[in-house]
């Protein structure tokens, strides 16, 4: 890890962790020695960070020379709780840990009034029943469709029907019972609709389809409400 990484990823953790935070934690967390830390924060003082505290009484970033000061309206906080709950709910396992980090950074960032109020929200999200677990890695499938790269994979149907599927991934779709994948198949030469717990042998392949991505998904997204207002 590089200098720049690492003064990087302490910022990171200055910007998570509940005020004041030792040098022992924030050690732990970079895998250096308390004393790495002690000269880190030395230089991201001299780049304008504020940071208050001391050797033995932890750290607290008070400005951060890189983000603005947040501030939101009481019901905008019980909105972003109540999301990132559901997120933690929902989501693949990547994005229920990015949910709880974003929290955190939320937290840490806020006037104290408003991190208190964060902290102890009157809202929440809870899923009784779980929605299935994908069978394939959502991270994977969300950045081919990000970088706009045809995917292959295995799928199996409603009925138990196979086939091997090559499409464009389009956007994916969280609902309460399943995650979905939309996309332009090429087997079906038509928008399709493709649950992740039925898919396997997930391969990005090298075939682009930039930059046509958001004009497929609209266009998706509109052939798939025509159909349901059937």
């Amino acid at each position: 890890m590089t200098k720049t990484e690492r003064l990087f990823r302490l910022m990171q953790s200055l910007r998570q962790y509940p005020p004041p935070v030792t040098a022992g934690q924030l050690a732990d967390d970079l895998g250096v020695s308390p004393r790495t830390i002690h000269r880190d924060i030395d230089a991201l003082r001299s780049l304008g960070a504020v940071i208050d505290g001391a050797a033995g009484f932890g750290f607290t970033l008070i400005e951060d020379a890189v983000l603005p000061p947040l501030g939101f309206h009481a019901t905008e906080l019980e909105a972003l709780v109540l999301g990132l709950c559901e997120v933690q709910q929902k989501g693949d396992p990547d994005l229920a840990a990015a949910a709880r980090t974003a929290l955190k950074k939320l937290r840490a960032r806020l006037p104290q009034s408003q991190a208190d109020r964060l902290q102890h929200a009157v809202l929440s999200a809870h899923s009784f029943t779980p929605p299935a677990p994908p069978t394939v890695d959502p991270a994977v499938l969300r950045q081919a469709t990000w970088e706009e790269r045809e995917v292959t994979f295995a799928y199996r149907d409603a009925k138990g029907a196979e086939s091997q599927r090559q499409v464009r991934p389009l956007g994916l779709v969280y609902f309460d019972t399943s995650s979905v994948l939309i996309a332009w198949c090429h087997l079906r030469q038509g928008v399709r609709v493709f649950r992740l717990d039925r898919m396997t042998q997930l391969v990005v392949t090298a075939t682009s389809f930039r930059p046509q991505r958001v004009v497929l998904y609209r266009d998706a997204l509109d052939h798939l409400q025509r159909q349901n207002a059937r």
